[in-house]
């Protein structure tokens, strides 16, 4: 076979492979014994007709099918081996032309990190604050989980709950009809349709009502934008929200263990900071990494990018899978094909590839290490809350493949933390010391 190899961008090698037609014959004589033995042929018995009868029976191209599926991957691992190329991942092979049999293997690259002066990256986390108008929030919040809905005889009010049978068509199609569904009456509501609700606002019990809802273009739902609705509805029941007294009761009903409002309020209080404080540590590293990957010139191979979104795509099944969903459904409610999905999540990919890779060149530069024992203690942290699957998940993260994910895990928790520190300034105080020995 011929060989020829070229640099092309985004770290990819570009091989063209020419083989022999000797070659090629000889991997056509190979398919022909695989499959004259699987093949029934009239008037042979199987595995005895000869091969210009097989290919006509099945024709010549089937047969080059078969033969290339076995000689392309042989003729690869020659070639790169031949232009002594280390391949990253597996390559994208497309076959140029078959007479004589051509193909080019696009073969992915290690990236390419240049990290910048990540040790001059200088920032500050932002302070935590709670005000008491966050506490108050949170403690109205409470009490409408607390409240009650009681009947009331009066004219529908925004915020009510209403008992109510609903008829509706679209274009002549049925839309909504149930009876004896509850719906809060909030205003500016987009469900069932936009100004619903205000068709709703001052309708009395037993009270019927026809009207009709323009969707806007812009709806989020395509099947429904630009469409009419009609709808007819009878409200049967009207309730007010009834919320609780702001006293020791309620502080009860909350968290048993806060006997009066104010301990209520100290707990909110202490619960908000921490929720705070956890988020802004995340915020805080989030912009440290982007600060250092700014910093550093990235080239890398797309199919790292193509492997990403694999796996965002992988979560979200799984979270729908969760939910009661699959992606085919989910793709048909955001009326999205699956290359689309992918394109919009491919910045977030190329975002995360080029940050992992940044973290592994600075875990390098910085010889960040993980011993035995703190993969053990993590996978005790793992497990700790497993209770009856405890010994089955901890043999299960035991395993070298697991181990290996929670080294890589810890290396990059502790490639972060150092990271951080060198941001709040701790990396210029040890330069400083440095510099202050030497002069001594």
């Amino acid at each position: 076979m011929k060989v020829t190899s070229e640099a092309i961008e985004n770290r990819q090698a570009l091989l063209t492979i020419e083989m022999e037609p000797a070659e090629v014959e000889e991997s056509l004589d190979k398919a022909y014994y695989r499959l004259v033995k699987k093949a029934n042929i009239p008037g042979f018995r199987k595995g005895k007709a000869p091969r210009e009868v097989l290919e006509r029976y099945m024709g010549r191209e089937g047969l080059l099918e078969d033969a290339l599926n076995e000689l392309l991957p042989e003729a690869y691992t020659k070639a790169v081996k031949e232009q002594e190329i280390e391949a990253f991942a597996q390559p994208q092979v497309e076959i140029a032309q078959t007479d004589p049999v051509i193909f080019k293997a696009t073969v992915p690259l290690s990236p390419e990190i240049e990290l910048g002066d990540y040790h001059d990256v200088q920032l500050a986390p932002e302070i935590v604050e709670i005000t008491e108008g966050d506490v108050s929030a949170v403690i109205d919040q409470l009490r409408h989980r607390q409240a009650t809905w009681e009947p009331v005889e009066r004219s529908v009010e925004f915020t009510d709950l209403v008992v109510l049978d609903v008829e509706s068509t679209i274009e002549d199609s049925p839309f909504i009809n149930q009876k004896a569904v509850q719906y809060q009456v909030v205003r500016d509501q987009l469900s069932p349709a936009p100004g619903f609700a205000e068709q709703l606002s001052g309708m009395g019990k037993d009270e019927e009502k026809e009207f009709t809802l323009q969707f806007p273009a812009d709806y989020p739902r395509d099947e429904l934008a630009g469409k009419e609705a009609s709808f007819r509805v009878k409200i049967t029941e009207i309730k007010q929200e009834k919320l609780p007294e702001l006293d020791e009761e309620f502080a009860k009903g909350v968290n048993p263990d806060c006997k009066t409002l104010d301990s209520l309020r100290e707990q909110v209080s202490a619960d908000l900071k921490v929720s705070a404080e956890e988020k802004s540590r995340m915020d805080f590293e989030e912009r440290v990494i982007e600060a250092v990957a700014e910093l550093a010139k990235l080239e890398f191979p797309p199919v790292l990018v193509e492997m990403q979104i694999d796996r965002l795509i992988d979560e979200q099944a799984r979270r729908l899978q969760m939910s009661g969903r699959g992606l085919e459904e989910y793709l048909g409610i955001i009326n999205k094909t699956e290359e689309e999905l992918r394109g919009e999540l491919r910045p977030l990919a190329t975002r995360r590839v080029s940050h992992s890779l940044v973290l592994g060149k600075v875990a390098d530069e910085e010889k960040i290490e993980v011993g035995d024992s703190e993969i053990d203690a993590e996978i005790e942290n793992m497990t700790k809350d497993a209770n009856d699957r405890k010994e089955e998940l901890r043999t299960l993260l035991s395993s070298p493949q697991s181990k290996e994910s929670v080294k890589q895990l810890l290396i990059t928790q502790k490639t972060i933390q150092r990271l951080v520190e060198i941001a709040q300034g701790s990396n210029k105080e040890v330069k400083t010391i440095q510099k202050e020995g030497k002069n001594e």
